[in-house]
This record gives C-alpha cells, sequence and structure tokens, in this order.
C-alpha cells in the first residue's frame, strides 16, 4: 500500500524543565511555608537549649534543704554595744560627813511605839518591834526605845543649834550627830534602843554588854531588826550597839540598800547616826 497519500502526524519538541523541583511540588503552599519556619525552629531551639542550661544551673547551685544561707549582712561584724556603766544608770551619790541621804517618813504612816506616844516609827515597823518587845520580856530582857522617828526640823536643831551651843565645827557634830537629811531616823524605820535595867549604857559603846544587846544579837533578825552599824563596816560610820533598823518589807528594804548601793563614803575620820 501506497503510504505517500498520508500524512504523517507532527512531532512536538519537548519543554526542558525550569528548574529541578516539579511544577507541582513548586506550587505547593505547605512546602514554602516549611521552608520560612526553618529559621524560626533554629532560633526556637537554641533558646530552649538555653532556658534548660539555665535552670539546671540554678539546681546544681541551690543549696540543700537543710542548710543555711548566709548572707553578706550576717558576715559582715556588728557593731559592739558596750554596757552602760554604773555611772550612767545610777543616779549621783549623795552623802554628806559621811552620812547617806534618805527621805522623812509621811506623818500618815508613823505610829506610836512608847506610853507618852513621843516615840513613833512607820506601822510595820512598829508593830515588829512590840511584837519584840513582848518576847524579850518573856526572857526577862527590857528593851527600851530611846529615839526613833526624827522629822528635818527635829535633826536641824540637833546638828545645828547644839553644834553652836557646843562651839563644835561641822565634822566634829557629824561625828555624834547626822547632817538634817542624812540620818536613818528620818525613814522612820530606825530606833536607838536601851536597856530598861542599865539605863547608864543608852546610846553609849558599853551597851553591848548589857543583857538587852545580848538578846537583840541572837533575836533581833526573827523580827526583821538589824544592826546599823556593827564594828569594821563599810560605811564608816563608828560602832553603834544601840542604833537598829527594819528591813522586813520591800520598801524598808530598798530605803537602805539601794542607799548603799550607790557609793560607800569615805570620811576623814568616823562618824556617828544617832
Amino acid at each position: 500500500m501506497d503510504n505517500a497519500g498520508i500524512e504523517k502526524p507532527l512531532k512536538v519538541p519537548e519543554t526542558p524543565p525550569i528548574d529541578d523541583i516539579p511544577v507541582a511540588l513548586r506550587d505547593n503552599p505547605v512546602v514554602e511555608s516549611q521552608n520560612r519556619l526553618k529559621p524560626a525552629w533554629l532560633i526556637g531551639g537554641l533558646l530552649g537549649l538555653g532556658g534548660l542550661a539555665f535552670i539546671f544551673g540554678m539546681l546544681l547551685g541551690a543549696p540543700a534543704p537543710n542548710s543555711k544561707v548566709i548572707s553578706s549582712e550576717q558576715t559582715q561584724p556588728r557593731p559592739t554595744q558596750s554596757s552602760p556603766s554604773a555611772t550612767e544608770t545610777q543616779p549621783p551619790v549623795r552623802t554628806l560627813l559621811g552620812h547617806f541621804a534618805y527621805e522623812e517618813a509621811p506623818k500618815s504612816d508613823l505610829e506610836p511605839i512608847s506610853s507618852d506616844s513621843r516615840l513613833r516609827l512607820r506601822k510595820v515597823a512598829a508593830k515588829k518591834f512590840q511584837e519584840m518587845v513582848g518576847a524579850a520580856r518573856q526572857s526577862g530582857v527590857i528593851l527600851v526605845p530611846i529615839s526613833a522617828f526624827r522629822s528635818l526640823k527635829e535633826q536641824q536643831h540637833l546638828f545645828f543649834d547644839i553644834k553652836a551651843e557646843r562651839g563644835q565645827d561641822a565634822k566634829t557634830r557629824a561625828e555624834v550627830s547626822a547632817p538634817p537629811g542624812y540620818s536613818e531616823h528620818h525613814t522612820g524605820y530606825a530606833l536607838d534602843i536601851g536597856d530598861g535595867k542599865v539605863p547608864a549604857t543608852d546610846v553609849n559603846p558599853n551597851f553591848e554588854h548589857t543583857a538587852a544587846f545580848k538578846w537583840l544579837q541572837a533575836n533581833a533578825t526573827h523580827f526583821s531588826f538589824e544592826m546599823s552599824f556593827p564594828r569594821n563596816n563599810t560605811q564608816g560610820v563608828s560602832y553603834e550597839p544601840w542604833h537598829w533598823r527594819y528591813v522586813g518589807d520591800q520598801q524598808s528594804l530598798e530605803t537602805f540598800y539601794q542607799a548603799k548601793k550607790l557609793g560607800v563614803p569615805s570620811p576623814e575620820s568616823p562618824v556617828r547616826s544617832p
């Protein structure tokens, strides 16, 4: 058969590809977004690793549960605070010619201890003194009050008027009588005691040889009385076996022992506080 009359189909040349990525893939939006997210993944990964490293470091550096964290403030030396000295915490010492200062007892708190009501003590001291007198009588000893509470006015007379009358200087007079404001008798807790059977020993060192003094030495503390000025007392006052004081409650104890705590006077010569 003659094929001369049959037309042969035209051969279309193939179009060369634009690039190596197929068209279907080049036009896919998912692939394009994945390509755009690659840098973000890289940055996020680096930040994540950095965060993990920071947390891991914190865990390694954290103190143990029972350990004590010492701050820089604790390691700094603290300034030392010196305690106040005695002169800063105590009032000024008030002494005069070897005698301590005492306040005058209120008249309303005084009670008679003598039959004529002339001699008085504070109520609590008066009661104990009367009990002591009664106990001494049961032993055949007679305790007699010679002097008790004295006002500032009475002490002024005893010190200044008698000093002038006898021509004594202040120092000499202070050896036998305290200046006003500096006598234990102002307190209403102190008194001079004598032996009713031996009045010649009143306000005299020889009182120590009487039965009254010996009884007081053995029994006075049971009634809260004590001798104010024994031999070689720290106050430097001369020996007065007849002078006793009541220290049986808080106020009386503080009255005498707070005064002693203030300081010990250093008289140039022994003094008395009658």
